[in-house]
């Protein structure tokens, strides 16, 4: 190649980053440029470690969009002294990825070099591009690094997981996706309004290359001047509530005591509020699973049950459609009856033993499954209620059922320093609270 087809190819280079979408341009080039995952590449964080002595072996990096997979899978490439090659699972079949492994192994053999094979959306590989990978990442002669927003559990066949480290990315936080923007601002030469990047960051659901991406749109409607929140509304291409830190912990209070008041329409109104906001669905179902012990309880058993599917059903499921399931349980748990009488009792004797009532086991309650336990008296005067209902059984003639028979030995069952000294509360029931 001569000189002018080098300046040439530096050109196109040069004009293709230009061009380049603004999450694309900003894509961090060392482990410290990257926002969040601090768990994985945090100062002595594992994943870091494996980078920074280039000892990293074939991995799994799993999570939603926008979290920094490929960026990580960028950063090895810059960092590592092996060759990189990148598939793409949209574009690569069988041949391109046999292909990759044969450079590989020709490099090895030739050059003593290994090599890391990238590929991006790792679950759409078939089973077959997927086992064609398997001899060469057992053998030593890759090193794969896959990137998936689908479980792997169930989208990576389990021979290859088996040989891959599997790290979880985590959903950015508003403040990792504000750092991001302010970062997109000063690359587009842009100010923007305090409430037009805090609307940003909340809508961006985790998402830094969504975030980005609507920011870059915000740029291009407010040249020259400064982007506000009509700028952002616009490229978001709905209607951006102006939902700040104290809106947001107001409408979950509003949410929870509405549910608490048995007020359906309310509670549905505030779900609708925090998802238009962009609050975490995951925030949601769990303040409703909190919801389902401390305001319902023993009063209706099942609300726990229907809080924690609709849990499972918000991961499975996602956004959009995980709105039918968090408004179904909001339903559930406004019609049902109120009953603090569990919370309460958890709540007394936690605070009693802080308070310093006896918390000495009685002896007949300590365990007697050792040797010298019966010296010491432990356990020797524990009446076990199996025990009780076989006699019962046995002596009277009048039992005809199970009900008949003794459910309940009367013997201590707490402390007898505190005997009288505790407050007392029914876990079971309560009258609804106001």
């Amino acid at each position: 190649m001569t000189q002018a087809d080098d300046l040439f190819s530096a050109a196109v280079a040069d004009r293709l980053r230009s061009q380049a979408p603004l999450a694309a341009r900003l894509r961090p080039r060392t482990l410290d440029e990257i926002v969040g995952q601090e768990h994985l590449i945090a100062q002595g964080a594992p994943l870091r470690k494996l980078i920074e002595a280039d000892r990293l072996s074939s991995v799994i990096l799993w999570g939603p969009p926008g979290t920094g997979k490929t960026t990580l899978a960028e950063v090895v490439a810059s960092s590592t002294n092996r060759a990189f090659e990148r598939l793409s699972a949209v574009t690569s079949g069988v041949k391109d990825v046999r292909e990759a492994i044969e450079r590989a192994t020709d490099r090895l053999g030739q050059h003593g070099r290994s090599t890391i094979v990238f590929v991006d959306e790792i679950h759409r590989f078939s089973t077959s591009q997927q086992d064609a990978l398997l001899p060469s990442v057992e053998s030593g002669i890759i090193t794969l690094i896959g990137a998936t927003t689908e479980n792997p559990f169930f989208e990576v066949n389990g021979p290859l997981r088996s040989r891959s480290t599997m790290f979880r990315l985590e959903t950015l936080g508003v403040a990792a996706i504000r750092s991001l923007l302010e970062r997109g601002l000063t690359a587009e030469g842009m100010t923007a309004d305090e409430d037009a990047l805090t609307i940003l960051s909340q809508r961006a659901a985790g998402d830094g290359r969504q975030g980005l991406t609507a920011l870059e749109v915000a740029c291009a409607l407010a040249r020259p001047n400064k982007v506000t929140t009509a700028h952002v509304e616009a490229a978001l291409g709905v209607s951006a509530l102006n939902y700040g830190r104290d809106d947001h912990y107001d409408v979950v209070s509003a949410f929870i005591k509405s549910i608490r008041g048995s007020n359906v329409d309310a509670g549905i109104f505030w779900l609708a509020r925090m998802l238009e906001a962009g609050d975490d669905p995951r925030f949601i179902a769990r303040r409703l699973i909190i919801l389902a012990s401390e305001d319902i309880g023993m009063a209706d058993p099942q609300a726990l049950v229907v809080a924690v599917a609709a849990a499972q059903a918000v991961d499975h499921v996602g956004l959009p459609e995980a709105q039918l399931n968090l408004a179904q349980a909001v339903v559930y748990l406004a019609q049902a009856p109120k009953s603090n009488g569990s919370a309460v009792a958890i709540w007394n004797a936690r605070s009693d033993i802080r308070q310093g009532v006896d918390v000495e086991v009685p002896a007949h309650l300590r365990d007697a499954h050792y040797a010298g336990a019966q010296v010491l008296g432990h356990g020797t005067e524990y009446r076990s209620p199996h025990d009780e209902q076989i006699g019962e059984r046995a002596s009277s003639e009048k039992a005809s059922n199970k009900k008949d028979l003794k459910q309940k030995v009367e013997q201590d069952y707490l402390p007898a320093q505190t005997e009288g000294a505790i407050r007392r509360s029914d876990p079971y029931y309560k009258p609804p609270h106001s």
